[in-house]
């Protein structure tokens, strides 16, 4: 795969950080904490665009239980696709670093393990959607799935899919993470929003400086 296209010569291509992890893990939060002590500009997976926004409620509707899972798959790839267009490249291309809050592994934890999709074709349509674009970083909040049920609200119809989902979803992300620790962090994600944060910005700071 490649990585983020370059800069013109003499500017600095920016960096992309993603945030991964459960729903309730505390991604958004800690991804919007970062991205303002970068000045990076933040942004979110998936529903960031406006094609976006029209696939996330389709796949996220509770009502849409005829949902075939290579659909889903398709649609979210779709969205990442836009993303990447629209927003994530051009502000790599300009020199800006980009945190957003989920990316490409996103995919491969909840459509890969956690539905059981083929991982290698998975991959492969998540490579052609994103022309290859990776993180620089991956910044994984781990936590149970059970801790983080109170956090959320009225689930949507990927929430709803149950414990065992959920349990699955975690152990692709941690599998993810331990095949590329040279560009996973993982950070324990229970803890006051401050506590969590500083490890962050700790992991951050020891991989890319400050």
């Amino acid at each position: 795969m490649n990585g983020p296209a370059a800069a013109p010569a003499g500017r600095r291509r920016g960096r992309l950080i993603a945030f991964e992890g459960a729903d309730g893990a505390g991604k958004s939060t800690q991804a919007h904490l970062l991205a303002r002590r970068l000045d990076a500009l933040e942004t979110f997976q998936f529903g960031a665009t406006r094609v976006g926004a029209a696939i996330r409620d389709i796949v996220l509707d509770p009502d849409r239980v005829e949902l075939d899972d290579r659909a889903e798959a398709l649609l979210i790839a779709a969205d990442k696709a836009q993303h990447v267009a629209e927003i994530v490249r051009p502000a790599l291309e300009a020199g800006r670093d980009v945190v957003t809050d989920r990316f490409t592994a996103s995919s491969l934890a909840y459509q890969g393990h956690g539905r059981g999709l083929d991982l290698a074709r998975l991959a492969a349509v998540i490579e052609f959607a994103t022309g290859g674009l990776e993180p620089d970083l991956v910044v994984l909040l781990d936590i149970e799935p059970a801790a983080v049920r109170d956090r959320l609200g009225e689930a949507d119809r990927i929430e709803a899919a149950g414990g065992a989902f959920h349990e699955r979803v975690r152990a692709g992300y941690l599998a993810l993470a331990a095949a590329d620790p040279q560009r996973w962090v993982v950070i324990d994600a229970r803890g006051a929003v401050e506590e969590v944060a500083a490890r962050v910005w700790d992991a951050v700071r020891g991989r890319l400086g400050s």
